[in-house]
């Protein structure tokens, strides 16, 4: 994918080299050891490290389960046990930070924790020289972003984030067709999700529960500020923090945004060469709450004119809201709960397909002009990197960028009002108070550092 990377490097190349005078808040570059990876040949097996194991870190390790598992860490010791069972040579852990600090013989991690372990994991592999594959949103803030990516380039690592479909031939397609003028400029885009499927649009219950004998609760808080542990909601069965739950409040998930907008705004992202958008704005929402996101949201980014591309508007929908019905839907049925609809001067594409539905007969797709990922194995190609070949697809390179657009919806909705965005120098214009959202204070020892 080497003209790929070309032009998401053209996009951010200024921003980011910019960005890094500013964000001289850890070590400076010339006390930073620039620890590189070990050559590893495609024949060899990657000695591979997993951080968290359940819920997506099963998966995960599954995915790369044909290098060598060698350790294992999880601050949950029932889930922790389980994964040892189906990787019983590997050394067991409950603090990353030990376990990257002991097991010298890593090549590489997969990083499956909440988001708001993220930066501390990924930072800290990196800057051992191991390649990191972490899951979307590769971080919890827009500061942590661009760290990590101005990091792995600094090391040389392999990376990857976990939006999977952007390995596949769908993606690609769909990039081909846009990018042939197959509906002309296209100036609006409307994605849609049924998320939060977790409770959002809540206070913080009070009075507290009995940690479990199997949980390390102050390892789970990580960089967060300590609460304390709450089991379930008093009125319903479901959880409130782990294992599942975390995704709805501010210090440690992302929303409905992050859990899906990485999966959905790529696409945008690639076929119409999108940077950092000039302003974003909430057009709606549920109550924000102070410590929980709210319980739906309609989100508007504009990209200014790019080249000879117009602007566009990008609007996001989350917890059952979603655009109209396209009057030029004919027999297909239009998808509430999710999907994505590209308006454009002569045409519209809806789920990957020409509106009206007619017009597919009569199309003739483009020639394939984007190289392909071997069956799609989002793994394989970051174990492809790992070994010294091509980067993969969804790199910091792109994935940094992706998951700095996504965030900023975030603090749209923490501020309550439409900000402007400068990338150069991450911040929002005359709002001393988005400083605090774009970069965290963390708990000491938990710096991504």
């Amino acid at each position: 994918m080497k003209h790929l990377i070309t032009r998401r490097q053209f996009l951010m190349s200024t921003a980011l080299a910019a960005g890094s005078a500013a964000l001289g808040g850890c070590a400076t570059r010339s006390t930073v050891v620039r620890a590189v990876p070990r050559r590893v040949s495609p024949n060899e097996k990657l000695n591979i490290g997993i951080i968290g194991c359940g819920g997506k870190g099963a998966s995960d390790a599954a995915g790369v389960a044909g290098e060598n598992i060698i350790a294992l860490c999880d601050v949950d010791e029932i889930v922790l046990n389980r994964a040892a069972k189906k990787y019983p040579g590997a050394k067991l852990y409950r603090d990353f930070r030990r376990m990257l600090d002991e097991v010298k013989t890593l090549d590489a991690v997969t990083i499956s924790t909440p988001d708001h372990q993220h930066a501390p994991a990924a930072m800290r592999a990196i800057t051992r020289g191991l390649h990191v594959y972490v899951q979307k949103p590769l971080t919890h803030n827009i500061w942590e972003a661009r760290q990590l990516t101005e990091a792995a380039r600094r090391h040389r690592v392999a990376t990857q984030m976990g939006n999977q479909g952007t390995s596949s031939e769908e993606i690609r397609r769909l990039v081909e067709m846009i990018q042939a003028d197959a509906i002309g400029h296209v100036r609006e885009v409307h994605l849609w999700t049924n998320r939060p499927i977790w409770p959002q649009g809540k206070d913080r219950p009070p009075g507290s529960d009995p940690v479990p004998a199997h949980l390390d609760w102050d390892l789970w808080l990580g960089p967060a500020p300590v609460r304390p542990f709450k089991d379930k909601y008093p009125d319903e069965k479901r959880h409130v923090y782990h294992p599942f739950c975390w995704r709805g409040w501010w210090d440690f998930g992302t929303g409905a945004l992050g859990d899906i907008a990485c999966h959905t705004m790529n696409a945008p992202m690639w076929a119409l060469k999108l940077g950092a958008p000039v302003s974003v704005e909430v057009v709606d929402a549920a109550e924000v709450k102070k410590e929980s996101f709210p319980s739906w949201s309609i989100i508007r980014w504009d990209f200014a004119a790019r080249g000879n591309l117009p602007p566009v508007k990008l609007f996001w929908y989350d917890g059952g809201q979603c655009p109209p019905t396209p009057p030029e839907m004919e027999d297909r049925h239009f998808n509430k709960e999710h999907g994505a609809l590209y308006i454009g001067d002569k045409g519209k594409i809806y789920a990957g397909r020409l509106l009206p539905e007619s017009r597919m007969k009569e199309f003739t797709p483009p020639p394939a002009t984007i190289p392909r990922i071997p069956g799609g194995d989002h793994y394989q190609d970051w174990l492809i990197a790992c070994k010294g070949g091509r980067p993969a697809c969804s790199s910091f390179d792109f994935a940094g960028p992706l998951t700095e657009l996504v965030l900023l919806g975030n603090i749209a909705l923490r501020l309550g009002r439409k900000i402007g965005w400068d990338a150069r120098r991450l911040r929002v214009p005359h709002c001393s108070e988005a400083g605090q959202h774009i970069r965290r204070a963390y708990r000491k020892g938990w710096e991504p550092a």
